[in-house]
């Protein structure tokens, strides 16, 4: 027996207006919603094949690259109108040492975290 990621943490300033972000990339809904944080995941709730993700208040100011960054993959359109998408619901373009010859666009979320949309389509779930 193995383990599954279930969840991830993003810690952050304005979780709603993250979730609001995040929801709208990935199709996720608002599932809880506490003082200080805010979880999405896929309309069927947790414990799915999808994690959920708890976007978490944190003040303190952003450090540099995240360890750990989301990688995302379109489902429907082609990578450069899944970017066109991405860019309109708040994300921008960030360099972070790309040559320019990846396969992937290195995008930030509205508070800077930085992800990846990657080249392949994916079959919904």
């Amino acid at each position: 027996m193995a383990c599954r990621i279930s969840e991830l943490v993003l810690e952050c300033h304005d979780p709603e207006a993250l979730a609001r972000f995040w929801c709208e990339v990935l199709d996720f809904v608002v599932l809880d919603r506490e003082e200080d944080a805010v979880e999405i995941g896929p309309r069927e709730g947790f414990g799915g094949p999808q994690p959920t993700i708890i976007l978490s208040r944190n003040d303190e100011p952003k450090k540099e690259g995240l360890r750990l960054h989301i990688d995302v993959n379109a489902t429907d359109r082609d990578q450069d109108a899944e970017r066109e998408r991405l860019l309109a619901a708040g994300a921008r373009p960030i360099d972070i040492g790309q040559t320019g010859e990846e396969s992937w666009h290195v995008l930030a979320d509205p508070e800077g975290n930085e992800f990846c949309l990657l080249k392949a389509r994916l079959d919904p779930l």
